[in-house]
């Protein structure tokens, strides 16, 4: 169930209702997690018992901890690995037997024919997230199993995120927070704009950055360029789109989820790019992976280490695949450079160096998104080849209102970072439309119709449904 579309509106509508005319907060959370299982069930009702299953392991695992403080090791080490071996078994099976076929020279059996569960990253993550937390002493053990269910289920950041931590969640759940008009009002502001970055713009770019990926070799150079800037743009307004989306649901219904993205494209380094750019993610992977690894206590040459296994790590959460793996590594070895040159030259410049920095970190990005949005690594290796090695093809004559649009976009980025105004926005970034006003109406009735009449019909599903 997309969120883009009639189907799911008319559940968030039912749900919406629900929440303004039922009183009793048991109540109107349990409708929250029906529909919760009903959204996610929608792709396939089998992944609701996988859900249950690991939100049942985490919550019996902080149970458990709690029950038998010293035993909570152990019990940890299995709330642990039981997410990750669902994880392994249903996203990374078929990779690691294929490597070891190729590797050693085997013939590699029929297909595992293993579905992917929609979302099956997002919520493992955060059920690690509260078993670690619990284990650190961080967070009281949640004893209310409908409550810790709704944490895990709740439909809006479900599918795609933002990865929502138990200690920023489950102390809403506790309180009643009955959605206000102003609520409801800034959550729709925003569901809207979400819908008009996915719809209008994330969906008309991947016509373009479709048709140039998979056949690279047929387009002129300048075209294959204008495509690679054109999918960074793509996968920013697709991913921040449902991030938009998610949080505005969460808002209109009374709960609030943080940031995910901000303006990423304008960071001066790849360190600051991903303090921007999902930053839930990043959160997660410094928090629990990169810190006790050893971070950056245990001297340079370790730090380094460190920074390539996270980055790797982080690759392999979005995908079993080798190009991944590449992507990876790519911003791995990108950020052990900056921290590095960041130590050789601790003083900081403005002016032009400032822009050089961030035009630089901008077409590096760039050209670490093709082995991402590559198919296997030889289509990627087929794009950089026709990138850099200038020769003839197909020109599209539509790509230069392409370039057109990447310079308006990081133009109008680079305005909002320095005239911020955070009581006429939406987190910070969206303009927000006055509630109660006939001038808040019109504007947000126009941005509706804008929508509805420029939307991309060919339904394509957002990008990180695959992760």
């Amino acid at each position: 169930m997309s969120f883009a579309s009639g189907t799911f509106l008319a559940l968030f509508a039912t749900m919406l209702f629900s929440q303004l005319v039922v009183r009793p907060l048991r109540a109107r959370q349990w409708i929250l997690l029906v529909g919760s299982y009903v959204f996610y069930g929608w792709w396939d009702w089998r992944f609701c018992f996988l859900m249950f299953a690991l939100t049942l392991t985490a919550f019996f695992t902080g149970l458990g901890m709690a029950r038998w403080p010293q035993r909570r090791r152990g019990l940890c080490a299995l709330g642990v690995a039981a997410p990750l071996a669902v994880l392994g078994v249903f996203k990374y099976a078929g990779f690691f037997v294929d490597s070891f076929c190729a590797l050693f020279g085997i013939a590699q059996p029929r297909a595992l024919g293993i579905i992917l569960p929609v979302g099956i990253s997002f919520y493992t993550f955060q059920s690690l997230s509260y078993t670690i937390d619990v284990y650190r002493g961080k967070l009281p053990v949640c004893r209310d199993l409908m409550r810790f269910s709704l944490y895990i289920a709740f439909f809006p950041q479900l599918v795609a995120g933002p990865i929502v931590k138990a200690a920023d969640f489950l102390p809403q759940l506790e309180e009643d927070r009955r959605p206000g008009r102003t609520a409801v009002w800034s959550g729709l502001n925003l569901f809207a704009w979400g819908m008009f970055k996915k719809v209008v713009l994330a969906d008309h770019l991947s016509v373009f950055v479709d048709q140039v990926f998979a056949t690279p070799l047929a387009f002129d150079s300048l075209s294959v360029a204008l495509a690679v800037v054109s999918y960074a743009l793509q996968i920013y307004f697709d991913f921040s789109s449902y991030s938009d989306m998610a949080i505005g649901c969460a808002h209109a219904l009374g709960y609030e989820l943080k940031r995910n993205f901000d303006l990423p494209y304008i960071a001066r380094n790849v360190s600051e790019f991903w303090q921007r750019w999902h930053i839930s993610l990043s959160t997660w992977l410094k928090e629990y992976l990169y810190i006790p690894l050893g971070g950056n206590r245990r001297g340079r040459a370790r730090t380094y280490v460190n920074l390539m296994l996270t980055m790797v790590l982080g690759g392999l959460w979005h995908g079993a695949g080798a190009n991944f793996v590449l992507w990876g590594a790519l911003h791995g070895a990108a950020l052990a450079v900056h921290k590095a040159w960041r130590r050789a030259h601790p003083q900081r410049r403005g002016g032009a160096a400032t822009v050089a920095a961030t035009l630089l970190t901008f077409a590096f990005v760039c050209l670490c998104w093709v082995p991402f949005r590559a198919e296997t690594t030889t289509q990627a290796l087929m794009v950089l080849r026709k990138l850099f090695c200038w020769s003839d093809g197909v020109r599209q004559v539509y790509s230069w209102s392409l370039l057109s649009l990447a310079a308006l976009a990081g133009a109008t980025a680079w305005c909002m970072r320095f005239h911020r105004d955070a009581a006429g926005t939406v987190h910070g970034q969206m303009p927000r439309f006055r509630a109660g006003s006939f001038s808040g109406a019109f504007a947000m009735t126009l941005l509706v119709g804008l929508t509805l009449v420029t939307m991309y019909t060919g339904g394509n599903p957002f990008i990180y449904f695959q992760f």
